[in-house]
């Protein structure tokens, strides 16, 4: 029997957590490990779509606004090449090593537990640097810093380290300061997800049955509308707190559940 209740909490939990840097894979594959749930990989992939839902909606303005400027506008063109950039690395690693990271990656919890905790000391390490930002504008960031956050975004195919947060970690070491490191990072977002979703779907298309199908849907419109209650505020509140309280959570959750994960097995 499909478990409606479960896919209205992993939908809330991948809307919450998808764009601020503590890994929503992360947390649905624990939870769904500990809940008992099975294929949390796959669900976890496709109610992705919502979360991207939910950032062209708060970002729609000022897509159009990039897109209209193309013919005329050097930076806006400047712009979209740099997501592009920033999006081939992850597109080529993720399609050749789709298999073992779904299939080897996301079946082990403690690693994802471990990996929480050391992603969280990093990101404190990171935000507690005296740096200097030479881009206060997620439209600046140069193509040679975009290729290079590009490749910190791939760490995140190893569940547990976050999307958003190495790819905000690439950039604020490369000197975006955390406002347009956190605007570049949902920016990269849209194609990574979006070519994420496809190659999932695809992959998965003959294993799909009508149950999980409405789950998925469960958890799609659930990812949608919290993921819309975390953008329209994460800009202000790391302008003015940081990602310090976001490390302190990676390690408090990942230590949690080593401590679960090694009593119940």
């Amino acid at each position: 029997m499909p478990d409606y209740a479960s896919a209205v909490l992993l939908g809330a939990v991948e809307g919450l957590t998808e764009f601020i840097p503590v890994s929503s894979t992360g947390h649905l594959i624990l939870i769904g490990h500990l809940l008992g749930l099975k294929s949390v990989a796959t669900f976890d992939v496709l109610i992705q779509l919502g979360a991207i839902l939910a950032i062209l909606l708060v970002y729609f303005r000022k897509l159009v606004d990039i897109v209209m400027a193309l013919p005329r506008s050097k930076r806006a063109r400047h712009f979209v090449l740099a997501v592009l950039f920033a999006f081939l690395p992850a597109a080529v690693i993720g399609a050749i090593a789709h298999d073992f990271i779904k299939g080897v990656l996301f079946e082990t919890p403690m690693l994802i537990s471990i990996v929480l905790v050391l992603g969280g000391i990093g990101l404190l390490i990171v935000d507690r640097l005296t740096l200097s930002p030479r881009y206060h504008d997620a439209m600046d960031i140069s193509w040679p810093a975009a290729v290079v956050i590009g490749f910190f975004q791939c760490l995140a195919m190893v569940p547990g380290t976050s999307r958003s947060g190495s790819t905000i970690v690439g950039a604020l070491l490369l000197g975006a300061d955390k406002r347009s490191a956190a605007e570049f990072s949902f920016f990269l977002a849209m194609p990574t997800m979006v070519g994420a979703f496809a190659l999932d779907l695809y992959k998965s298309r003959n294993e799909l049955s009508a149950d999980q199908g409405i789950m998925i849907v469960i958890g799609f419109v659930t990812a949608f509308f919290t993921a819309l209650l975390v953008v329209r505020r994460l800009l202000d509140f790391v302008s003015n707190r940081g990602y310090a309280p976001f490390a302190w959570w990676r390690i408090v959750v990942g230590l949690v559940s080593m401590a679960l994960l090694v009593t119940t097995g």
